[in-house]
């Protein structure tokens, strides 16, 4: 595509030398990415600057340069004549632009569902996602479990756990739309709202779930995480909000203006979706949902009395998008368990193992509360600290998970570049001593979840909270293949004999 980088609506140009337009085959911000052709953008990252990688993009083939670094950059162009640059003041604002006009902006062809909260934004998304799809409205999916087109995962490495970087995300509309799609339900973070990830997008519908203590080893404080989050709630011409979290609701109705619709399991909060009656069983969950003064039961095989909020805030959504009431409790009874999320796997002797990536307090706190409702003997729950996360963190998540298990496997995610034994230690310290139950611990996920089946008998309920990101454990900046499914599949084959 020949593109005059003036001519993009809203990239911010301070300086530009060389060629005013240039031939641009791709868009990347990793150099080892880097193809002939290509417009190469030096993202400042966590870690590092995109700013140091000019000369390996230029010598992978970009033909046009654009980063922040005026010095830098009107050094490079003295060097490289027959190149482009541009400096700009926001690199990652600049990106986002450029990549919705390079992708002829399919985001316009997308009716488009964002998902916010420190809590339930995966289950909530992909609620939509199976919602949308089941009432013929083929929709795509991105969030922490992956790139999911109607007919399962697509293979897209993403560039952040959650959120992809706005290259990344626009390159996928552009593939949902080249497929049909008519929608896309998707989690968005606070880290990708402030890193301008999701710039430019005005979203459908934007929905909230939550908030509580999250991130801080990113955003130093709780009202910048807080402001970040309500940036989504600027760039949407609808809303879904959840009228019972304190920590969000009230700053939220007040910055919209536009229709909106919220959602309480308080009969008394004048919502206009009203959750109540709930009850859990091993098939599912029942429970009266109240809309337009009238009282709807759905019964769904869905787990989680909290999953009846997140459902509801789907339904929500499903409303503001056009959908009919009636149309929507037709399909209920078809939705699908969420991967990771109160997934229910069923072992040999009426073993139930439970996945839920549960990796805050409250949300541990809350996924334990639900699993004992269902039938079990024992009840073994691993629990994890985050090594990539803040290390404040991890004591409060032996807290939320003290006395409410027979067995507590502690063990460390994504320990990064710390040593598993201090992000373990870490969690050790918010438990009392003596402990209220069995604690055992164990270096690796794969170990902790093997230690956690083994403790497992007949009749026993494992629970297997936090979890993997894209199919791995970071480790010292590596990627390593994991899946706890796989290792309970390992498990169990290995012990048929025994059963």
């Amino acid at each position: 595509m020949d593109i005059q980088l003036c001519t993009i609506p809203s990239f911010p140009i301070l300086m530009q030398f060389g060629p005013e337009k240039s031939t641009i085959s791709s868009i990347e911000y990793n150099s080892t990415l880097v193809t002939p052709g290509c417009a190469f953008f030096c993202v400042l990252g966590e870690h590092t600057d995109g700013h140091l990688y000019i000369n390996e993009a230029i010598a992978g083939g970009a033909t046009t340069i654009i980063g922040s670094d005026k010095l830098l950059l009107t050094e490079h162009a003295k060097k490289q004549p027959n190149l482009s640059f541009a400096v700009v003041a926001d690199v990652r604002l600049a990106l986002a632009y450029m990549s919705d006009f390079f992708y002829h902006s399919p985001q316009e062809d997308l009716i488009k569902v964002a998902v916010t909260g420190t809590n339930g934004k995966t289950t909530t998304a992909t609620y939509v996602y199976d919602l949308f799809n089941l009432l013929g409205i083929s929709c795509g999916f991105i969030g922490t479990t992956g790139i999911l087109r109607t007919d399962g995962k697509i293979p897209f490495f993403k560039s952040t756990p959650t959120t992809p970087i706005s290259s990344d995300l626009h390159k996928i509309f552009a593939r949902f739309v080249l497929e049909k799609d008519r929608a896309v339900a998707m989690e968005v973070t606070s880290i990708a709202l402030d890193q301008k990830r999701v710039e430019g997008i005005r979203f459908d519908v934007a929905i909230h779930t939550n908030i509580s203590e999250e991130h801080l080893e990113y955003h130093k404080t709780f009202d910048h995480y807080l402001q970040s989050k309500l940036m989504l709630f600027k760039q949407s011409k609808a809303a879904v909000i959840n009228m019972d979290d304190e920590g969000m609701a009230k700053e939220i109705l007040e910055v919209v203006h536009y229709p909106h619709l919220t959602y309480s399991n308080q009969m008394d909060s004048s919502a206009d979706l009203i959750w109540t009656a709930c009850e859990s069983s091993d098939t599912g969950l029942k429970f009266d949902l109240y809309y337009e003064e009238e009282c709807w039961p759905i019964h769904v095989p869905l787990f989680g009395e909290y999953n009846a909020a997140n459902l509801t805030a789907a339904i929500g959504a499903a409303l503001l998008s056009g959908v009919r009431i009636e149309e929507i409790l037709a399909v209920l009874p078809k939705m699908s368990q969420v991967e990771g999320r109160f997934q229910v796997i069923q072992g040999p002797e009426n073993r139930k193992i439970i996945l839920d990536y549960a990796h805050t307090p409250v949300a541990l706190s809350a996924v334990l509360q639900e699993v004992k409702k269902l039938s079990h003997n024992r009840l073994i729950a691993l629990i994890a600290g985050i090594g990539i996360r803040d290390f404040s963190k991890m004591p409060k998540m032996a807290k939320a998970a003290e006395g409410k298990a027979d067995v507590l496997v502690v063990t460390v995610d994504h320990p990064g570049s710390h040593e598993p034994s201090l992000v373990i230690d870490a969690v050790l310290k918010g438990f009392t001593v003596p402990y209220k139950q069995r604690v055992v611990t164990a270096e690796s996920r794969r170990e902790a979840v093997l230690a956690a089946l083994q403790e497992s008998g007949p009749d026993d309920l494992v629970l297997l909270s936090s979890g993997s990101i894209n199919g791995a454990q970071i480790v010292k900046g590596k990627y390593i293949p994991h899946s706890d499914e796989a290792i309970i599949e390992e498990f169990f084959s290995s012990k048929t004999s025994d059963f």
